[in-house]
C-alpha cells in the first residue's frame, strides 16, 4: 500500500526511465577498442558528449528500448547486448527524477552503417580517449569496461567485436585492449589455440609483413559451448 505522502510525490513528480547504451566497437586496423558517443541535441547539456540512450516507450521493455536505439545508431540488429546496472542517484539528471537502466553491446565495426552515426552526430573514440561525458556517463564506460573485463575472462564475448576472419596479432591486440594492460604473447597463443575456439584458414593478412599471418575464424559449435559452459580464459 501506497501511503499519502508517496501518492502525492509520484502524482506531482512522475520517475521516468530511460536506457543508456555503452556501444563497444573493436578497430581492427587501427587495432583499438572504441565506444560510440554522440552530441546531445536537446537541453540540458545539449552540444556535450553522451552515451547512446533514450527513454523506455509506454509499450516498451527496457531491453526492447536498449535493443531500439542500438538499431537506430548502427542499422544492425540481433546483436550482443546485456544490462549492466541501474542508476538511481536522486539528483543525477537536473532537469527530470531520471532512472537509468544501462546495457553494454558488441558490435564489429565494419558492418555498422556510418551514415547513421553520421546522422546522429555521433563518433567512435578511443577507450582511453573518453570525452567528459553528461551526468554518470563516464562512471557507465568504466562500469561496461569491468563488466567486459569480467565476462572475457570466462566467456568469448571478445569474438563479437571481431570481423569473420582475423589473425592472432588482432586477437592478441583485441584482449590488452579489453583488459587495459600487457599480456605474454606467448602465452596468450598457448592459451588460446588450446581452447579449440580458432579455426585456421589457409588466406593471410600481408598488409604489415611479407611473410604475413595467417587467417583465423571461430570454430561456431565450440564458441556456444564456451559461452553457454564458460571456462578460463586468463592470459596474464
Amino acid at each position: 500500500m501506497i501511503d499519502e505522502s508517496t501518492s502525492s510525490y509520484i502524482a506531482g513528480h512522475p520517475i521516468l526511465v530511460a536506457v543508456d547504451n555503452v556501444i563497444f566497437g573493436f578497430d581492427a586496423e587501427e587495432e583499438k577498442l572504441k565506444v560510440l558517443l554522440f552530441r546531445r541535441k536537446i537541453e540540458p547539456f545539449a552540444g556535450q558528449w553522451s552515451l547512446v540512450g533514450s527513454f523506455v516507450r509506454p509499450n516498451e521493455s527496457a531491453v526492447v528500448a536498449a535493443s531500439r536505439i542500438l538499431t537506430e545508431f548502427t542499422g544492425l540488429d540481433s546483436l550482443y547486448l546485456e544490462q549492466l546496472h541501474c542508476y538511481t542517484n536522486v539528483d543525477r539528471d537536473p532537469a527530470d527524477r531520471v532512472i537509468s537502466i544501462a546495457y553494454y553491446s558488441l558490435i564489429q565495426l565494419q558492418k555498422y552503417r556510418k551514415e547513421l552515426v553520421e546522422k546522429h552526430h555521433a563518433g567512435w573514440f578511443e577507450i582511453n580517449d573518453i570525452p567528459d561525458l553528461v551526468i554518470d556517463h563516464n562512471q557507465m564506460v568504466s562500469d561496461a569496461l569491468i563488466r567486459l573485463q569480467n565476462n572475457s575472462r570466462r566467456k568469448p564475448v571478445g569474438f563479437n567485436l571481431l570481423p569473420p576472419k582475423f589473425t592472432l596479432p588482432q586477437l592478441f591486440k583485441l584482449y590488452q585492449e579489453i583488459y587495459q594492460q600487457q599480456i605474454d604473447d606467448r602465452n596468450f597463443r598457448k592459451k588460446i589455440l588450446a581452447t579449440g575456439l580458432l579455426d585456421k584458414l589457409e588466406t593471410k593478412d600481408k598488409t604489415t609483413s611479407k611473410k604475413g599471418a595467417f587467417h583465423y575464424r571461430f570454430n561456431k559449435t565450440k564458441y556456444k559451448e564456451l559461452e553457454t559452459d564458460g571456462c578460463d580464459i586468463l592470459f596474464h
